[in-house]
């Protein structure tokens, strides 16, 4: 019997095991291994969407920070390593005539620190200090500190940092300055002046030019790696500073410091408080010297009193004294009312609204001319010869002599003086006037009468600034100085006369000749007032005012001794001086000796 075989449709199929308690295909449950298996399915699928939503988060992230937020989160970056420093322009010259230099501007450098850099303080400290000149401990606590940036001293020399560099100290850095430095030391000090510790100039040319001389900084940035070095990089960029301009003085150097010298030595031997001293060129009112002692060094200015530093030529005043008499002269002079060799009778004493005016040296009745009061230095002859002219007059000749006006140099701190009007005068103010006293001028003012007067009777105003010199090397030069004429020129020949026999025999100021030149000029032993009581009170301003030479005038010199303790007349103590300034202006400026013998004048009549 054939095997059969079932066919397609009654061939029997395996039933699929149901799982415990469940159902088969077409129930509602589902075995336990179907459940397993739709469980971890889910978990990818879980895991996935949690990846998805990480990586969309970090890439919101992404875009926030690269797309929307990255330019400026980079430039906060950036400007966490960039540093910008100001570049320091430097500060113009202060010149002699010569163009010889009395401030100049050199290379210095300021020490920095990186307090986080340095791990023991101490230690550097004591390497430091001997080279800075600092105490340790005073280091050690700039040295110390979570700080990246701290000012460790400020203008060190690049000597001094070059010792500082060569050790490698960690943590200690520097940066490029300047520092104003004066060549000549107190030479001209009062005239220079100073720079303070901001960089602005605190007294004298210093000061009166400061925007001139200061010129503009300029800028460097770059970006800053570890420990402060500079990266190399397209931020990198500067801005070049601009070079103040120098300013030119009329000042000589070697005579301000035979001056200098000069007036060192007399406040010394007469134990004054202070003298001044002043050279003019008669012809362009150019003051080649103008010294003071005591005086200070600009360098280490802090170590100097303020009354050190102040420029007396420009900002004291005093009574004039005997030099006065000079205005009272050319006043009469020129108002015809009186010349050289006008007999005048000087008694002994002479009263005027209820005080009584007396000389220098006892005497009894004199015949004198008007040139031997003068030579004498006579004050009673003095208000004899001024009466003969109307009050008012000796006021007005005083104006155009520039008392009362500011000389206008430029520096800071200049006085006009002090006078009276005549509309408020006492019964004593006008023959105290005529004959030196009652009204305050300054050296510079009293200088400049005695330059009018060898300049032919036409006054230059004084000048201090020839010129000032642009970084690109442009001149502009101070101009011309006014020009006025304040008497005849007449006159001022005649005065001069007069002026040269108070070097002669018989005047007040023998000590003041130079061999081989002629010299006029005029004494003066003025009282002093003391502020406090606003009275004369025994001390004196001793003084000689001089031309020379006076056949050809080029140079009137002033010198004014303060209160000395030793000695009191002019002749005594001032004209020396002036001889040693004078002398040494004289051949330092080739100026050609006297070809004519000093005319000779009469002292007495009869």
């Amino acid at each position: 019997m054939a095997t059969r075989y079932p066919t397609k449709q009654t061939q029997t199929r395996r039933p699929r095991r149901a799982a415990p308690g469940g159902r088969g295909p077409g129930g509602a449950d589902h075995t336990p291994g179907d459940f397993r298996r739709g469980n971890a399915r889910r978990r990818g699928t879980a895991l996935v969407l949690a990846t998805a939503v990480v990586a969309s988060v970090f890439a919101a992230r992404l875009v926030d920070l690269q797309a929307v937020r990255g330019e400026a989160l980079a430039d906060a970056a950036l400007s966490q390593r960039l540093r910008t420093l100001e570049i320091p322009a430097y500060r113009g010259s202060i010149l002699d005539r010569t163009g010889q230099a009395l401030a100049v501007t050199v290379e210095a450098r300021d020490v920095t620190a990186d307090q986080t850099l340095i791990e023991d303080p101490a230690a550097l400290a004591v390497e430091l200090a001997p080279i800075l000149e600092v105490p340790q401990d005073v280091l050690a606590d700039r040295l110390t500190g979570e700080k990246r940036f701290m000012y460790v001293a400020k203008g060190v020399t690049p000597e001094t940092w070059d010792r500082i560099s060569s050790l490698r100290l960690p943590g200690i850095f520097s940066e490029e300055t300047s520092q104003r430095t004066y060549p000549a030391g107190d030479l001209a000090s009062h005239i220079v002046g100073f720079v303070q510790g901001d960089g602005s100039g605190g007294a004298g040319i210093e000061s009166a030019f400061n925007d001139i001389l200061t010129g503009t900084p300029g800028q460097q940035t770059y970006e800053r790696g570890p420990g402060g070095r500079v990266i190399p990089t397209q931020n990198q960029s500067s801005t070049a500073a601009v070079a103040g301009s120098d300013v030119q003085l009329t000042i000589d150097r070697d005579v301000q410091f035979v001056a200098q010298e000069a007036l060192q030595g007399v406040v010394q031997r007469s134990g004054a408080l202070s003298a001044t001293a002043v050279v003019m060129d008669v012809r362009t009112g150019e003051i080649l010297a103008m010294a003071t002692a005591p005086d200070f060094d600009p360098n280490r200015f802090t170590q100097s009193t303020a009354d050190d530093r102040r420029n007396r030529a420009i900002t004291d005043i005093f009574e004039p004294g005997s030099t006065g008499k000079v205005i009272t002269a050319a006043a009469v002079i020129n108002e015809g009312v009186v010349d050289p060799l006008t007999p005048i009778k000087v008694p002994g004493k002479l009263e005027r609204a209820g005080k009584k005016f007396n000389d220098y040296w006892e005497h009894g009745t004199l015949r004198l001319t008007m040139t031997g009061a003068f030579a004498k230095s006579s004050n009673i002859g003095m208000i004899l010869a001024a009466e003969k002219m109307p009050k008012r007059q000796l006021a007005r000749y005083m104006e155009k002599f520039g008392i009362t006006q500011r000389t206008d140099l430029g520096l800071p701190g200049e006085s006009a003086g002090l006078m009276l009007q005549p509309e408020n005068w006492y019964g004593t103010t006008f023959p105290t006037m005529a004959f030196g006293q009652g009204y305050s001028v300054t050296a510079v003012q009293m200088t400049d009468v005695f330059a009018t007067i060898a300049n032919g009777g036409v006054r230059v105003k004084p000048s201090i600034v020839d010129a000032t010199i642009d970084a690109d090397g442009t001149v502009t030069k101070t101009p011309d100085a006014e020009r006025d004429r304040v008497v005849r020129q007449e006159t001022a020949r005649q005065v001069m006369a007069m002026m040269e026999a108070v070097t002669a025999e018989g005047g007040t100021a023998p000590q003041a000749r130079i061999p081989g030149y002629r010299v006029a000029g005029k004494t003066g032993t003025a009282q002093f007032v003391d502020p406090d009581c606003r009275c004369y009170a025994g001390d004196v301003t001793a003084s000689f005012i001089g031309v020379a030479p006076a056949d050809a005038p080029r140079l009137a010199v002033g010198v004014f001794v303060h209160q000395p303790k030793r000695g009191r007349s002019g002749g005594e103590l001032a004209g020396p001086v002036f001889k040693e300034i004078t002398t040494y202006a004289l051949q330092a400026m080739q100026i050609p000796p006297s070809g004519k013998r000093a005319p000779r004048l009469s002292l007495t009549t009869g």
